[in-house]
């Protein structure tokens, strides 16, 4: 007997390295704020590394992953032309940022880098049917894409304040924010052709 109907879903399948960037110096700062400018909504998240201990306050975000329709473009805090980028765009009140459980990371970002986000959408709330619980990105995915999104616990309790990230660590955090856009752009679709339905 199955346990788990997601189970028998086929893999999700993410995005992959090569649209991947890492925004380490002040000419990928340039592109990555051109390319998130132009558009008109962007998929958001955070990393931080995990705190292990009773009362041990997060340091994070460690990274922070903003994504176009195309490309995910990760900031690790602490390289410095990613501050200016991040704060024009995660400021912007035109740019729509949408994400899923994004309470934390805006408190976070509020805090240790005093950026104040503007014009986010948590999906996690948005996309509830009645149902009690919000909604996160695993359901969502089945749920819009008939997909199973792997999400390993081990990567996810990875330290993200590295220096260098492994491959894994990447794609795992450019698919959070990248998942999120696709995730709303189906939404959205599925609203206005039910508008239009006879």
């Amino acid at each position: 007997m199955i346990t788990d109907p997601d189970a028998l879903l086929p893999p999700y399948d993410g995005i992959t390295l090569a649209d991947v960037r890492m925004v380490k110096s002040d000419q990928d700062a340039a592109e990555a704020l051109a390319a998130l400018s132009s558009t008109d909504v962007l998929g958001f998240d955070t990393e931080s590394k995990p705190t292990f201990l009773k009362g041990e306050q997060s340091t994070g975000p460690h990274l922070v992953q903003l994504a176009t329709d195309e490309v995910a473009y990760l900031f690790q805090i602490g390289a410095t032309p990613a501050l200016d980028v991040l704060k024009a765009v995660l400021e912007s009140k035109s740019i729509l940022k949408v994400g899923f459980g994004l309470k934390d990371d805006i408190l976070r970002l509020q805090s240790k880098l005093g950026i104040d986000t503007n014009n986010v959408l948590d999906l996690s709330n948005a996309l509830r049917k009645g149902e009690r619980n919000s909604l996160g990105a695993k359901t969502a995915v089945a749920r819009f894409f008939g997909q199973k999104l792997q999400k390993s616990k081990k990567i996810t309790t990875t330290n993200w304040s590295l220096p260098r990230l492994s491959d894994k660590q990447i794609l795992y955090a450019a698919d959070d924010a990248h998942v999120a856009l696709r995730v709303y752009r189906r939404w959205r679709s599925d609203q206005a052709r039910a508008k239009t339905a006879p």
